[in-house]
């Protein structure tokens, strides 16, 4: 029996579990040669699926409407006619949401649990990782003494951004959304300080008093208020680096935001955004770089795991009210 989500409608504001379809197929699965036959061991599901769950034009085409949506997956294969796969491998690639698929094994990648968790091929060994580092390190271009703040810090990126700053000699400043996580912040990550902009009555001044000397990077994963905020407190030459909205995917209309030129031409500032793959001839040396941190114990992270299949779209949903600790992921 194969179980696939399929995305029923394009979501209206904040997505419903309703905006999804789980279908049951009892058929025998075959495979020719050079596929492989994969279960489905955890899924990563992430804010940026938001966004191709829409039409609207993007850097990555949108999901089919009752087509199956698609995510970084681990995967166990139960069968092989590939030769460059063998019955009992894991893999790791974009695959669908199915608890069991057919593959060409294009894109997948082997992954060696004997190395590190299984999970973490999907976080900090992942795309997760890649994003922070490159994002970091390719636009932030981070100087020892340098004040760096990440905003949405407590989760799968911006954990990983934090930690990759203090090893590169900055002072970091986290914005997350509770006490809670801003303890896990400066006690486990190893952040200098952190703001909680829920209990925050002036955010814009907080960031002030936790940054004294300025902001000189800023690698922004909400967008919104939050980051208007960094804006009135950025030194000359600062780098800001634009990698995700999630305070914005939901929205029905247009934000309304201070704007940006005045301040990047007064400081002589640059934002940037970015996508992963814009760096993909890097990958290489960041994946070698974070193995040997996460080897060396220099590199941590969390994970929140959410347990069944049934359970993908509600985990999902639930980073849209920052109910993860760093990545979220599915165990099926």
């Amino acid at each position: 029996m194969t179980q696939t989500i399929l995305l029923k409608n394009r979501p209206i504001g904040k997505p419903s579990v309703t905006d999804f379809e789980f279908v049951t197929d009892e058929s025998e699965i075959a495979i020719s040669d050079g596929e492989l036959l994969l279960e489905t061991t955890y899924v990563s599901v992430d804010p940026y699926l938001r966004g191709r769950m829409s039409d609207a034009k993007s850097y990555v085409p949108p999901f089919e409407l009752n087509k199956p949506v698609h995510s970084g997956i681990i995967a166990k294969v139960l069968a092989s006619k590939n030769e460059n796969f063998e019955t009992g491998d894991f893999v790791s690639g974009m695959l669908d949401w199915k608890t069991k698929q057919v593959a060409t094994g294009e894109g997948l990648l082997k992954v060696a649990a004997s190395k590190a968790p299984l999970s973490a091929y999907l976080g900090v060994l992942g795309m997760t990782g890649l994003t922070a580092y490159l994002g970091l390190t390719q636009i932030g271009k981070p100087k020892a003494g340098e004040t760096l703040v990440v905003s949405g810090a407590a989760g799968a990126v911006g954990s990983v951004v934090g930690q990759i700053g203090k090893l590169l000699g900055l002072r970091v400043i986290g914005i997350a959304g509770s006490d809670e996580k801003i303890a896990m912040l400066t006690s486990k990550f190893g952040f200098d300080a952190g703001i909680n902009y829920n209990s925050s009555t002036d955010i814009r001044a907080d960031i002030a008093k936790a940054a004294p000397n300025g902001v000189d990077i800023y690698f922004d994963n909400v967008g919104g208020p939050i980051s208007d905020a960094v804006l009135f407190n950025i030194n000359k030459f600062a780098r800001m680096i634009i990698c995700g909205a999630i305070s914005l995917y939901n929205n029905t209309t247009l934000p309304q935001s201070v704007s940006v030129q005045p301040f990047l031409v007064k400081n002589s500032a640059l934002m940037q955004g970015f996508i992963v793959s814009n760096y993909a001839d890097k990958f290489p040396e960041a994946i070698k770089q974070l193995s040997s941190w996460l080897t060396e114990g220099k590199l941590t992270y969390t994970e929140t795991i959410v347990e069944g299949f049934e359970n993908i779209p509600n985990a999902f949903i639930d980073l849209f009210d920052g109910k993860n600790k760093g990545k979220m992921i599915v165990k099926i």
